[in-house]
């Protein structure tokens, strides 16, 4: 059953440590210019829960609503209101088997990353639009 699946994660010192529990509602992978420079990379690969799925320990820091560990710089969530956005290289469990439901900003998908078969795909993001 999907609700007893646990998964932890954390910053790369350890300082910070989370949980989330069940199947994410929404998983992805962006490839806006914004993830692009949050991640240092060529897209970002993340999955939402909603916050009572989710807890966590230790002390963050935020920029714009993106958290990370103080002590170490690892960028780990996105908070909103009701949920939870993780980036998927912060869990533990590697690889974790949370597949890509959606991928958006394609516009700016590096020409050597194939598209990803039976993925939703939007040229930009129409959840910003």
């Amino acid at each position: 059953m999907a609700v007893d699946i646990v998964r932890t994660g954390g910053c790369l010192c350890g300082a910070v440590k989370y949980e989330v529990r069940g199947e994410p509602f929404q998983s992805g992978l962006c490839h806006c210019t914004t993830c692009r420079k949050l991640t240092g990379s060529s897209f970002s690969a993340t999955a939402n829960w909603r916050s009572d799925q989710f807890s966590m320990t230790g002390e963050l820091r935020t920029y714009e609503r993106r958290s990370f560990c103080p002590r170490c710089g690892s960028r780990l969530f996105y908070l909103y209101d009701d949920g939870v956005e993780v980036f998927l290289g912060t869990l533990d469990q590697a690889p974790n088997d949370i597949k890509p439901m959606v991928e958006v900003w394609t516009v700016r998908r590096e020409h050597w990353l194939p598209p990803i078969a039976g993925v939703t795909t939007d040229s930009e993001n129409p959840a910003k639009a």
